[in-house]
C-alpha cells in the first residue's frame, strides 16, 4: 500500500494500512498533554474510511501499545490486524521496536515523575529524577516518536 499522510479532528494522521474489509486503520501524530506526556499510539478507524478530514466521528481507537503481535506479524499464534500494510517487512519490525520502545519510556517517565508505579501512595522521594524525566520526554520520546513518523511519511 502507498504511504498516506492525511488530517482528521484538528491532528496529523498516518496510514498504518487496512484489515480483511477493507477498513483503514491511521496513527495520530503526537501530542504533549496536560503539560506532563506524550499521547501518541492511538490508532483509529474514522466514518469515512476513503478521507478520514471528511469523517464525522471516529469509528475506533486503539493503541500500538502491542503493535508486534496485534498489528504487525503473527506472533505466538496471533492474527495481525493489517492485512496490507504501508510499510515493509523491515519498517515493521523497527516500527514494533519504537513502539515498545515508547511505551517503556513513557511508563518509566511517569515512576520516575512520581517517584512511584502509582499503585499506592508510598512514594519513595530518591526515586524522583526531574532530570531523567525532562531527558526523556523532551529528547530521547522525540526521537523515538519521528523515527515512527518519518517511516510512515510519504
Amino acid at each position: 500500500m502507498k504511504k498516506t499522510k492525511s488530517h482528521a479532528f484538528g491532528k496529523d494522521i498516518y496510514l498504518l494500512g487496512r484489515d480483511e474489509q477493507g477498513i483503514c486503520y491511521w496513527l495520530e501524530s503526537p501530542v504533549w498533554e496536560c503539560s506532563w506526556y506524550w499521547g501518541f499510539g492511538y490508532i483509529k478507524t474514522y466514518t469515512n474510511n476513503k478521507n478520514p478530514h471528511l469523517a464525522k466521528d471516529i469509528g475506533s481507537h486503539q493503541h500500538a501499545s502491542k503493535f508486534l503481535s496485534e498489528w504487525f506479524t503473527s506472533w505466538n499464534g496471533s492474527k495481525p490486524i493489517l492485512k496490507n500494510a504501508t510499510f515493509t517487512d523491515k519498517e515493521g519490525w523497527e516500527l514494533s521496536e519504537l513502539f515498545s520502545q515508547f511505551y517503556f519510556l513513557k511508563e518509566a517517565g511517569e515512576m520516575f515523575s512520581r517517584g512511584k508505579a502509582n499503585c499506592t501512595n508510598t512514594s519513595i522521594e530518591r526515586w524522583k529524577k526531574p532530570l531523567l524525566v525532562k531527558e526523556i520526554n523532551e529528547t530521547i520520546l522525540l526521537k523515538v516518536m519521528s523515527r515512527i513518523l518519518e517511516i510512515l511519511t510519504p
